[in-house]
């Protein structure tokens, strides 16, 4: 069980690092402003991370094949979540 959950936060996060560079073109580093603290490519990474996590505990998956699809299947709607975010902050903004 143990290697499932490292596995899947390994594959989940580096899921969400490729989205970050997809969609960026480049690897964006965190920074602080005098309003808030940008994770840059923290930000996908862990939240890619987490949802593989919960997904991977959530199915039980049977096989390590399974695992990585369910990982890298959680990496991907992570990074579809949080586009949704953003959208949802433009709408409101407006």
């Amino acid at each position: 069980m143990l290697t499932n959950i490292i596995f899947s936060l390994v594959i989940g996060g580096s899921v969400g690092i490729i989205g970050h560079v997809r969609k960026y073109g480049k690897i964006i580093m965190p920074r602080k402003t005098k309003r808030f603290i940008y994770l840059g490519f923290l930000e996908e990474l862990l939240l890619g991370a987490v949802a593989a996590l919960l997904l991977v505990l959530y199915a039980a998956p049977n096989s390590f094949v399974e695992m990585i699809i369910f990982s890298i299947i959680a990496g991907i709607g992570g990074d579809a979540v949080l586009k949704r975010f953003k959208l949802l902050n433009q709408d409101s903004d407006k």
